[in-house]
């Protein structure tokens, strides 16, 4: 009984579906390509297929914990993936400044040089990031914008600001220390991964150990009864869209770190999409309320283990969108409330049936 009263508790958890989802992912592949999961070292760093789903799902992982606070007040962000464009745009200019149709020192693009200090380009990427989130907080907590449309403002426009800081090119990085985000290992592991448990932990302790979390929640489910109980519902979505804006430019650092450049067309794009669907499989819902970061970062490691499932199988890049359309289908499917009642009717069944065994 203990046993089937912890089960019933771990199926209704907002995390299930997810490891389920991921568990069949890997099963999947353990059957059709077992060397997916084979690791071995290399200079004293591990790679394989799952370091890679976990490095190349960081970036992701970042939006995505950002993504959850937004959702889970009742909003959503779409300028995710154009925020990413503008910080790793400002960190790519400040490493080799371009100024009308020339750049400042020619010898930067070949020379393992920056024309600014490494901590600074790190805090200007961080702050044009965070500045973009904060405009999409004020639009949606102070001029009461719809969240849709506020932020697709940003989207719209973010690539053509990235555009502007870049003066319209593709910026190559040479300067070394800068890919030790996207390229560097500790002990072993890609730095990504240990930069996504810092946003985790940093995103878990404002959430869950301090008021905040439950006042998103509150937010989340009903607005106005959160503000007349003295809850600031302007502050509170200031904050998420803020901090979901500090979690692009996260993502934007780590993405020209690791392709050792900035396109600002093409970076961070369809982010915005891949970290709703991040959201959606980890069960936060898209009404607002209850929400789980675990559940979003788990999300994120489904796409990337999906995305690196499909190109094993051999499907095609120019068709890995439809393949990732019948994963939101699904996605769809097992969140319905008619399949939750299915679960539920199948598992009263069995908990009945063991009850009148013992």
């Amino acid at each position: 009984m203990k046993f089937n009263e912890l089960f019933s508790k771990f199926r209704h958890s907002r995390i299930f579906w997810p490891i389920i989802a991921l568990a069949l992912l890997l099963i999947f592949d353990a059957i059709y390509a077992p060397s997916f999961f084979r690791i071995g070292i290399l200079d004293g760093h591990l790679y394989g297929n799952l370091i890679d789903v976990l490095n190349d799902g960081a970036p992701l992982a970042i939006v995505a914990i950002g993504m959850t606070l937004v959702i889970a007040t009742g909003g959503v962000d779409l300028s995710v993936g154009a925020v990413i464009a503008i910080s790793a745009a400002m960190g790519a200019v400040l490493i080799n400044p371009a100024l009308g149709d020339k750049l400042i020192d020619v010898e930067i693009l070949t020379a393992d040089k920056t024309n600014t200090p490494l901590p600074l380009i790190v805090l200007a990427d961080i702050a044009a990031g965070t500045l973009c989130g904060l405009w999409n907080g004020f639009l949606v907590s102070r001029v009461r914008i719809q969240p849709m449309v506020a932020t697709l403002i940003l989207m719209v426009a973010g690539r053509g600001i990235a555009q502007l800081i870049t003066n319209g090119q593709i910026m190559t990085i040479y300067y070394t220390p800068y890919f030790w985000f996207g390229n560097g290992f500790i002990l072993g592991l890609p730095v990504s991964i240990y930069i996504v448990a810092l946003v985790f932990l940093i995103a878990w302790v404002l959430v869950r150990k301090t008021s905040i979390g439950l006042f998103i929640e509150s937010v989340g489910i009903n607005s106005k009864s959160s503000m007349y109980s003295g809850i600031s519902e302007k502050n509170i979505k200031l904050f998420v869209y803020t901090f979901c804006g500090f979690c692009g430019s996260i993502a934007g650092l780590i993405l020209s770190s690791y392709v050792h450049s900035c396109d600002a067309n093409n970076i961070g794009l369809a982010y915005e999409l891949d970290a709703i669907l991040s959201v959606v499989i980890g069960g936060t819902l898209m009404a607002g309320g209850r929400f789980s970061l675990a559940s979003s970062i788990l999300g994120a490691m489904i796409i990337w283990t999906f995305t690196l499932t499909m190109y094993t199988v051999g499907i095609p890049a120019n068709t890995l969108l439809a393949a990732k359309a019948v994963l939101v289908l699904l996605v769809i499917l097992l969140y319905s409330d008619q399949v939750k009642g299915l679960i539920n009717r199948l598992g009263s069944k069995k908990g009945g049936s063991n009850v009148a065994t013992n």
